[in-house]
């Protein structure tokens, strides 16, 4: 029986997605293990997939709660915090050699996975990568918006060429390859550079966790596929509260406000979205953990749950108000609703500016984020025919896809072969 190691790195987001892939790769009768943080326990093991902790709850919620998680310029210094990765790269190494075997074991992880991508050096196991987003891709013929709204498309190809270049040698391999290299030396590896577009995408099978419509990635190489959209938000396991459920069904679709699951620190949004409510007279549902993010008093037309599966509730949505995070996105295109999007860091910006150019979302950056602001772009939305209607004809495209049965088959094609050395 093969037996598939997923080992994704991240928030909810990002390991919703290999749970989705792992339940298929179970539904085909394969032994799966899920190699991630401790929270994420509950749904791997809910769904049938053997769980291995990597961070403590405490460690991952020490990052999750980092002021800086959300800052553009220096979020992703704490999600690879040098000392994080010096730790945990040898654990997981370990991990996954005590459990391979040849022909029987095939990896699966992300772009920052790196120990899984070691472990496909040093081991010859089969690995795939999955890209949870095009952003993750270091494409030249779709090269992304930055998280600050900077669009560097229009740039001849050698100059976007030039700027992935400087920014690998002066900014991610400089917070990356330290760690990375240290570890590889142990292993009696070369050290590596140009990580995130030379090194870390698999050799052999790169997926893309999106449609060829949303991100057309034509210089993915010979080992790129497209999967579609993975979509997974645990609805079976956990539901929709009753409270919000029956206000929902009760009157007018209401707007949903939710700024990722990840978030604590989004007191000023939330603040703004009950504002912009009042100011419209409209219908609220606030999607976010409970605490001094979610105003301790909400008026009437307003209820807040720390958690709703979106497959539930978008469909009945006005409109979705959210930070751009590509499984959030999916969802509300999905759904077939126009969408208010604030991107604040990541590849937020750039899912955002995809999807404005299907006429489904408007952009309203963080420091514009104000109760008038959410209200007076709402306003054009929700009286915006054009956008509801390339809303529905966008959700249309999910009919009959299952981007979790295309990824699933794309990394069962791995099973039973031996990765050539890198």
């Amino acid at each position: 029986m093969p037996h598939f190691l997923l080992v994704p790195v991240g928030s909810h987001g990002d390991v919703h997605p290999f749970v989705a892939i792992g339940k298929r790769l179970r539904e085909r009768g394969h032994h799966v293990t899920m190699i991630t943080s401790e929270p994420f326990r509950d749904v791997a093991v809910r769904n049938g997939l053997e769980f291995v902790s990597t961070l403590t709850a405490d460690e991952y919620y020490s990052m999750m709660h980092h002021p800086d998680l959300w800052n553009s310029k220096k979020g992703m210094r704490v999600i690879l915090h040098r000392d994080l990765l010096q730790k945990y790269m040898p654990i997981i190494f370990e991990m996954i050699r005590q459990r391979y075997e040849p022909g029987q074991t095939v990896a699966v992880g992300s772009v920052l996975s790196f120990a899984a991508r070691i472990a496909n050096e040093v081991l010859s196991i089969p690995y795939a990568t999955a890209h949870l987003q095009p952003m993750a891709c270091c494409s030249v013929t779709d090269p992304p918006v930055h998280s600050d709204g900077s669009n560097f498309t229009w740039l001849p190809k050698p100059l976007i060429r030039l700027a992935y270049w400087g920014a690998e040698k002066w900014i991610t391999d400089p917070m990356m390859a330290p760690a990375i290299n240290e570890f590889r030396s142990t292993l009696k590896l070369p050290p590596v550079k140009r990580i995130l577009t030379r090194w870390s995408p698999s050799p052999q099978r790169v997926i893309g966790l999106f449609p060829d419509w949303f991100g057309p990635i034509q210089d993915g190489g010979p080992a790129f596929r497209h999967a579609g959209f993975v979509l997974f938000d645990d609805a079976a396991g956990r539901q929709t509260p009753e409270s919000v459920s029956s206000f929902v069904a009760e009157g007018p679709p209401p707007v949903v406000f939710s700024f990722g699951s990840a978030m604590i620190h989004a007191r000023a949004y939330f603040e703004a979205a009950v504002e912009a409510c009042q100011i419209l007279n409209v219908r609220g549902v606030l999607l976010g953990k409970s605490g001094e993010q979610i105003p301790d008093k909400l008026p009437a037309n307003v209820r807040h749950a720390d958690y709703a599966p979106f497959s539930e509730i978008f469909p009945h949505a006005a409109c979705v108000v959210h930070h751009g995070g590509l499984g959030t996105s999916a969802q509300a295109l999905k759904a077939g609703v126009p969408q208010l999007v604030m991107p604040l860091a990541y590849d937020q910006a750039d899912n955002a500016v995809r999807m404005r150019r299907h006429g489904v979302a408007s952009l309203l950056y963080p420091k514009r984020f104000t109760g008038k602001a959410v209200a007076s772009r709402l306003k054009l939305i929700l009286a915006d025919d054009d956008m509801k209607q390339s809303a529905k004809k966008v959700s249309e495209r999910f009919a009959g896809v299952d981007g979790s049965s295309t990824a699933c088959a794309l990394v069962d094609e791995l099973a039973g072969g031996t990765a050539t050395p890198a």
